[in-house]
């Protein structure tokens, strides 16, 4: 449970300065509505942009005013999703993972998963890649196996590395090897300070042994929700002690060994900046240090820019949120909530990337271990045997994911209390906004954009994204 996405080519001189005109013409909307009478449809016709004077409510974007590059939107490939989606029928399997990973047609072109290290709560059993029996120890890591992910992770990541080469992985350990740990248990227990540089070799195999199979990690964390000892598998592990292992073991240990995977801090609530905040102030730590990573479930996301403003170099990342459906009795799709809080929040406030918590779980929520694992934890997709259910999750991811492809910019946009809205400007040159209605009313209102604008509306609860 919480704490609770070569040819040579001859260019003439005139070629050289025929460069494309993006002059907006007409903005095109794909709607999302809480009835569930639009899932991320586009609309038509599309919205022309006039010279009309604006009038009522009116969001600005200007795209000379730009803030962060984005990495990219996703969920959490946990073993239990992983598991799930293995068992499909191998032609189901295939439609989903390209649904998932492009945006053609239904396509909603997921970029960023979330591996863990080991296993997770989201699991049907817990495991590490160097369990021993009781009493054993292996500081040399001369028992370490990849041998667990073999089953169902690194056959689903290798089918989907084939889809996207480029889609970015960030990897989180629950637990270390319980032979590590101060209390030699899953769940809970500290990490033994006489084996730090275990297990950052621990760390660096696994990234080495990811890559002798094909899958870059492109960024880690240290562990993933380091003040929460209520899930089996977890581990507490206390600022100063993050500090010390990245400063005196993992930084070293992957400088060593030429790892260029980044390395994040925290991952966990944002009712605590103070523990990154402590990490990037020690500059034996902080030099190793590519950014901080939070959660959502307790604390404010404007926390993140309180991060960025006291190390605006260093970057930041939203790594975990789980979003659940309404009670499936009143069919209602709250989609406005966590485009809101999660989808504009986070990026507003710096993050270069977003991702919801489980990809995929069962009907009954499954799998996951026992005693700590999550009873609640619905999945962006229900699995049911080789049936797929689109729930909450996938659609607020879809909104920006299918629109915002890594390399976009995070440009301004006046912000607006009755609607929560973020914009983009893409690698090809697109304007893309998004904005959510989370009140009880239909809104209308402008989008002004180079001295012109368009109007539209939006129903109460619903959710839309504009390209132009």
């Amino acid at each position: 449970m919480r704490s609770k996405f070569v040819t040579p080519v001859v260019f003439s001189a005139l070629a050289l300065f025929c460069v494309p005109s993006h002059a907006q013409k007409a903005a095109t909307l794909w709607l999302t509505n809480p009835d569930r009478s639009a899932l991320l449809a586009e609309q038509s016709p599309s919205l022309p942009f006039t010279n009309s004077a604006a009038k009522g409510q009116i969001i600005d974007v200007d795209s000379s005013k730009t803030y962060q590059t984005i990495d990219g939107f996703g969920f959490a490939l946990t073993g239990g999703s992983a598991m799930l989606i293995h068992h499909m029928d191998a032609a189901k399997r295939a439609a989903l993972l390209q649904d998932l990973l492009t945006t053609n047609g239904s396509g909603i072109g997921v970029s960023y998963l979330r591996v863990t290290v080991g296993s997770s709560d989201m699991n049907d059993h817990v495991y590490t890649y160097d369990d021993l029996p009781k009493g054993q120890t292996d500081p040399d890591m001369a028992h370490f196996s990849l041998a667990p992910d073999e089953t169902d992770v690194i056959p689903v990541l290798k089918e989907i590395l084939a889809i996207n080469p480029k889609i970015k992985i960030l990897a989180s350990p629950w637990s270390a090897p319980v032979w590590m740990k101060t209390n030699d248990a899953a769940k809970a227990g500290s990490l033994k300070p006489e084996y730090f540089a275990a297990y950052a070799t621990y760390l660096v195999k696994y990234i080495q042994g990811m890559k002798a199979e094909g899958i870059t990690i492109d960024t880690i964390t240290i562990q993933n929700e380091p003040l929460n000892e209520n899930n089996t598998p977890s581990m507490l592990m206390l600022a100063p002690d993050q500090a010390r292992f990245i400063a005196h073991d993992l930084g070293p240990a992957f400088q060593k060994a030429g790892i260029k995977t980044r390395i994040v801090l925290y991952d966990h609530n944002l009712d605590r900046p103070d523990y990154p905040l402590s990490i990037l102030k020690n500059p034996a730590a902080s030099k190793y240090v590519d950014g901080s990573g939070f959660h959502l479930y307790e604390g404010k996301v404007d926390a993140m820019t309180q991060v960025h403003n006291a190390f605006p170099r260093k970057n930041l990342y939203f790594t975990e949120q789980m979003v659940i459906d309404e009670p499936a009795t009143t069919k209602t799709l709250d989609i406005s909530r966590p485009v809101a809080q999660i989808i504009i929040g986070a990026t507003r406030n710096w993050s270069r990337n977003v991702l919801m918590w489980n990809l995929a779980a069962d009907p009954k929520f499954g799998p996951h271990t026992s005693d700590g694992g999550c009873p609640i934890c619905e999945g962006a997709i229900t699995i049911d045997g080789s049936n797929v259910t689109r729930n909450l999750a996938w659609y607020a991811i879809a909104h920006a994911s299918k629109f915002v492809p890594p390399g976009s910019v995070r440009i301004d946009s006046n912000t607006l209390d009755t609607l929560p809205n973020v914009a983009f400007k893409t690698p090809d040159g697109k304007q893309v906004l998004i904005v959510a209605n989370p009140g009880n009313a239909p809104q209308n209102f402008a989008v002004r954009y180079k001295s012109k604008a368009f109007t539209t509306s939006l129903n109460a609860g619903s959710v839309g994204t504009y390209v132009w």
